[in-house]
Formats: C-alpha cells, sequence, structure tokens
C-alpha cells in the first residue's frame, strides 16, 4: 500500500462511486470535503483523513476516516477495510425515507418493466361473457 492516493483513485478504488471519471465529477463540482476544507481530483488522501462524501442516490453525505489508502480498485471487503464508516444512523435513515417516498408516486404510462410487473401479479385478464 502506498502512502497517499490521488483523490479521484482512491474514492474509486474503494467503492463509494461506480466509475473514477464520477469519482472525478464531484470532486470536480467541490462536494467532498476533507477536515472542511473542498477536495480537487489531484488532492493527496492519507491515513487519518476525515472525508465527508455526499450520497450520489440521495440527499446527506457519508462521514469516513481513512484508515488505508489504495490505488487500485480490489474486492470489497478489501476496500472496506481501507475506511472507517463514521456516518449516523440518522443520515441514513433520512436517505432510506427519501428514496421511498421518491419510489412511491409514479407518474405517467407504466413502462415496459412495470407492466410486466402487472402481469406477473395477475397474467391473464378473465372475461365474462
Amino acid at each position: 500500500m502506498a502512502d497517499s492516493a490521488r483523490a479521484d483513485k482512491w474514492l474509486w478504488a474503494v467503492r463509494f462511486f461506480k466509475t473514477r471519471a464520477l469519482a472525478g465529477e464531484v470532486l470536480g463540482n467541490g462536494r467532498v470535503k476533507r477536515n472542511g476544507h473542498t477536495l480537487k481530483r489531484s488532492s493527496s488522501i492519507q491515513v487519518g483523513d476525515e472525508l465527508e462524501i455526499p450520497f450520489i442516490e440521495g440527499p446527506g453525505a457519508r462521514d469516513i476516516l481513512v484508515t488505508g489508502v489504495l490505488e487500485k480498485r480490489v474486492g470489497a471487503p478489501e476496500a472496506q477495510a481501507c475506511y472507517e464508516d463514521r456516518t449516523k444512523e440518522e443520515v441514513y435513515e433520512a436517505l432510506k425515507q427519501w428514496q421511498i417516498n421518491r419510489r412511491e408516486a409514479p407518474s405517467g404510462r407504466p413502462t415496459k418493466k412495470d407492466r410486466r410487473a402487472i402481469d406477473q401479479i395477475k397474467p391473464a385478464w378473465e372475461w365474462d361473457e
């Protein structure tokens, strides 16, 4: 393991973002903070840094303590060993509630996927003639 890594590589390697480009975009927008200051893509991540990483899928942010540095993407167990999640449970609950509320209000016509789900519930309409 190295003693430091680029912020975009580290966020991608420990699986906070699906692609390095997405990690770089979030960093470029100034949404990731280290010890209260915004990070750039090329900023160095070192052991002991405290990061605030926003959720891509909703409101809120994770509070992370860096415990290891990676530059290459590895398996999930190895990646999880490189950080300590200090996010409060209330933040995860708020995110979960936001996602539930967002999902409950479908608008417009059902999609093909929705139609197939409806067909599984009642595969054929019974006509009484």
